[in-house]
């Protein structure tokens, strides 16, 4: 199946997709729900060796020391006595990553269809040496909204679902039947294929993923009014991708047809362990100019009786 790049719905500089559909109140309606005595950190920790996408020559996640206590007094980069570093002992360091490493949000210019993007920026006019002058992750604003953990693995009965499993709409209806919870526009919705029990095994973790299949991100797009949707595993979708014309449809839909974000390498065991499926969802990306994705601290507080 093939697609079209979209224009825009919210006008012709719009950078942000369906993020637009948060607003002062929406956010003030999720505030006013949430019950702040739980919080459920959805975040995964940086590390070396860490899984990432490597596949295509990424670089992984890295960590150095700039400083350390020691050197410092042997340096003397600040050009004072050596009491005086030894007694500030000073430590500084520096990392070196792929910006789609741990969890982490997609922008809309990460993907797109020949040389187009979302709301039709065109590479040729919008695409610098370092970076996209549009659509990056500076443009988003923080994420606070419902958000829905459908929780598929266990739907199944089984801690994680199959290799290269496509997670497609009668699933997420069955999903939320089973969990007695409704989509609503403007949600974040998440889904759990349980591969995060395989965390941080490379490549169990990474080799042929189960995940969301194009007809399943076209009803949570289309049916569901969603504004994001993330995953615990790295690509979100299915793969192998089951589409001939495309590695990565679903990533090419929800950006350019739809301006649905991504999220990846979300932690959802706690939630599903206690069986938390309607929350307030919040979230940032660090404001990297121009960046394709973004790391991403991400937590749930679920809803007040």
């Amino acid at each position: 199946m093939k697609f079209e790049v979209s224009k825009s719905p919210y006008g012709e500089n719009d950078e942000i997709g369906r993020l637009n559909e948060i607003t002062a109140e929406s956010r003030r309606a999720v505030l006013s729900r949430v019950d702040a005595s739980r919080v459920y950190d959805l975040s995964v920790d940086y590390f070396m060796g860490m899984p990432s996408w490597d596949f295509v020559g990424d670089p992984p996640y890295q960590i150095w020391m700039t400083h350390t206590p020691s050197g410092t007094v042997i340096d003397n980069p600040m050009n004072v006595d050596e009491a005086v570093n030894r007694y500030v002992s000073y430590s500084g360091d520096a990392i070196s990553m792929y910006t789609h490493c741990g969890t982490h949000i997609d922008t809309l210019n990460h993907f797109g269809y020949n040389g187009l993007i979302w709301n039709h920026f065109k590479e040729s006019e919008h695409l610098g040496t370092r970076h996209w002058k549009v659509c990056g992750a500076d443009k988003f604003p923080p994420i606070i909204a419902r958000g829905v953990m459908l929780d598929i693995a266990g739907l199944k009965g089984v801690d994680v679902l199959a290799p290269s499993y496509g997670i497609g709409a009668d699933d997420i209806r069955a999903a939320c039947k089973r969990q007695n919870v409704a989509l609503q526009k403007g949600d974040v919705v998440l889904l759990r294929t349980g591969r995060m029990r395989l965390w941080p095994d490379h490549d169990k973790y990474l080799i042929d993923e189960p995940g969301l299949n194009l007809e399943g991100a076209m009803y949570l797009a289309e049916e569901g009014g969603c504004i994001a949707i993330g995953g615990d595993n790295v690509a979100l979708e299915q793969l192998p991708s089951a589409d001939p014309d495309s590695y990565l449809p679903v990533h090419c839909y929800l950006f350019a047809v739809v301006g649905v974000v991504i999220m990846e390498v979300i932690m959802l065991e706690e939630l599903a362990r206690d069986r938390i499926s309607e929350f307030g969802f919040f979230g940032a990306p660090l404001r990297l100019r121009g960046a394709t994705g973004s790391p991403m601290r991400t937590f749930a507080i679920p809803f007040g009786t």
